[in-house]
C-alpha cells in the first residue's frame, strides 16, 4: 500500500508524524509499508528494553491469553502477585499497585504522598519537583514537571508543585516548609536532555528528607527496569526512596507500569486508589517475563558494558567531529551537538540515509528531546555491532544534514 492509501486522518492529529507506517519489528530493528527497514535506537521512547517482539514477551501473551485476560482489579489473581512479589524482592520497596502508564503510576504517587500527608503530617501536600523534569500528561503530572511552557499551556496548573535545581541542594532546602510533603525526582531527566543527578544530591536529598520528615519520590519510569545497569536507577546511586514508579521499560512494549512503595507510606484507603485494568494477568504475565530476563546473571552486565562502549563510542565521534558533552548513565545517553541540529539529523537518518553507501533500504531512528542534543535509548540487549552501525550513520547525517 502506497502511505496515501491509510486512513491516516482518523488519527487525532496530535504530533507531526512523518509519512511513515511501521508494519513489523524485530529487535533492533523495525519495517515499514515500503520495506524499509530502520535501525531503532528509540525504541519507543525506552519502551522495548528488550528490542521489537522478543520471543519472550510473544510466549508470555501467547500462553496467558487463553487462561485470563482479566477478572477485574477487585479480586487477586496469581499473575500479578507474583511480579509484585519479585519486584519487592528485589528492591527496598514492600507494596505495588500496578497500573497502565507512567503517568498514571506517578499520578498515583503524587496522591499517596498527599495521602500521607493528610495522615501523618498535618495536611502537608507540596511536593518539590525540579525544572526540566517530566512525569507525565495527566493534568497533575504535567504540573509536577518542570517542562518550559506547561505552565500555560493547560492553565490553571494543578498548584503545590515548587520547582528546584537539580544538583542544586540549596535551591530544595530553600522551598522546604511546613506544607511539603515530598520532593519527586527523575534520577535522570530524560526528556530534559539526560540530565544525571549525582550521587552527592541524591545522599543529600535523603538526608534533607529525613531530616524534615518528608518523603523521597524517585520516577523510575525511564531509569528503571535496567536502564542505567542496575535493576532500579535509585541502586546505581546508593539510596532508598520511599516511594518509586516504574513504567516503560517494564512492560516491554506493553502497557504496564508500577507505584511502589515502603510499607508506613501505604496509607491508602479502600476507595483511595483503583483503575479498571491494574493488575491485568495479561500485562503482569509481560512483566514476569521482562524481569526474569533482567534477572539472568548476564544481563545487568551486559547493560553496564554496551552503555561504556556506546560512551566511549560517542566521545571519540564528538571529539573527531567538534561536538559538544557526551553524558548519560548505563543505555540512557545524550550527545550535544553544534547547534540546533537535532531535528534535522533526526529526518535526516531516518529518511535520506537509505541513499548513502551501505545503507540502502536502511534508515536510523534517533531522537532529539532539545534542539542541541541527541539522546539514545537502544533496546538494554543491544550488541556492540549494532552500536558501531548507529555511530556509522550518525556519522554520515553529521556530514549531510
Amino acid at each position: 500500500m502506497k502511505f496515501q492509501d491509510y486512513p491516516t486522518q482518523a488519527l487525532m492529529n496530535i504530533t507531526a508524524r512523518p509519512p511513515v507506517v511501521f508494519t513489523r519489528g524485530e529487535g533492533a530493528w523495525l519495517w515499514d509499508h515500503t520495506g524499509r527497514r530502520y535501525l531503532d535506537f528509540v525504541q519507543g521512547w525506552a519502551v522495548n528494553a528488550l528490542g521489537h517482539s522478543p520471543r519472550c514477551i510473544v510466549d508470555a501473551l501467547a500462553a496467558q491469553a487463553p487462561r485470563l485476560i482479566t477478572p477485574s482489579p477487585a479480586f487477586f489473581n496469581e499473575t500479578s502477585l507474583e511480579l509484585a512479589a519479585l519486584l519487592t524482592h528485589h528492591s527496598c520497596m514492600d507494596q505495588v499497585f500496578f497500573a497502565n502508564t507512567g503517568a498514571e503510576a506517578n499520578e498515583g504517587a503524587i496522591k499517596l504522598a498527599r495521602k500521607w500527608g493528610r495522615v501523618r503530617k498535618h495536611g502537608a501536600y507540596e511536593i518539590i519537583t525540579f525544572v526540566n523534569s517530566f512525569h507525565g500528561r495527566t493534568l497533575a503530572t504535567m504540573s509536577a514537571s518542570g517542562k518550559p511552557g506547561w505552565d500555560t499551556m493547560f492553565a490553571p496548573q494543578v498548584p503545590g508543585f515548587p520547582k528546584a535545581i537539580l544538583n542544586d541542594l540549596a535551591s530544595v532546602a530553600a522551598l522546604v516548609n511546613e506544607r511539603t510533603v515530598a520532593i519527586m525526582l527523575e534520577p535522570v531527566q530524560g526528556e530534559g536532555g539526560v540530565n544525571c543527578a549525582t550521587p552527592a544530591f541524591m545522599h543529600g536529598l535523603r538526608e534533607l528528607a529525613n531530616r524534615h520528615q518528608i518523603l523521597l519520590i524517585c520516577d523510575e519510569v525511564q531509569t528503571g527496569m535496567g536502564r542505567l545497569g542496575t535493576l532500579f536507577g535509585y541502586q546505581h546511586f546508593g539510596i532508598e526512596p520511599d516511594i518509586m514508579t516504574l513504567g516503560k521499560g517494564i512492560g516491554g512494549g506493553v502497557p504496564l507500569a508500577a507505584l511502589l512503595a515502603k510499607q508506613d507510606v501505604c496509607v491508602f484507603e479502600h476507595g483511595d486508589q483503583g483503575g479498571t485494568y491494574n493488575g491485568n494477568p495479561l500485562m503482569a504475565a509481560v512483566g514476569l517475563a521482562v524481569l526474569r530476563e533482567m534477572l539472568k546473571p548476564d544481563f545487568l552486565p551486559h547493560v553496564r558494558a554496551m552503555g561504556e562502549y556506546l560512551s566511549l563510542r560517542l566521545t571519540a565521534l564528538s571529539a573527531a567531529r567538534g561536538l559538544g558533552e557526551e553524558r548519560g548513565i548505563g543505555l540512557l545517553r545524550a550527545l550535544e551537538l553544534n547547534g540546533d541540529r537535532g531535528a534535522a539529523l533526526v529526518a535526516y537518518a531516518r529518511d535520506s540515509l537509505a541513499g548513502a553507501p551501505g545503507w540502502e533500504n536502511t534508515g536510523l531512528l534517533l531522537n532529539s528531546p532539545r534542539p542541541s542534543c541527541l539522546r539514545f535509548m537502544p533496546a538494554l540487549n543491544v550488541s556492540r555491532e549494532e552500536i558501531d552501525l548507529m555511530l556509522d550513520g550518525l556519522a554520515v547525517a553529521l556530514d549531510h544534514a
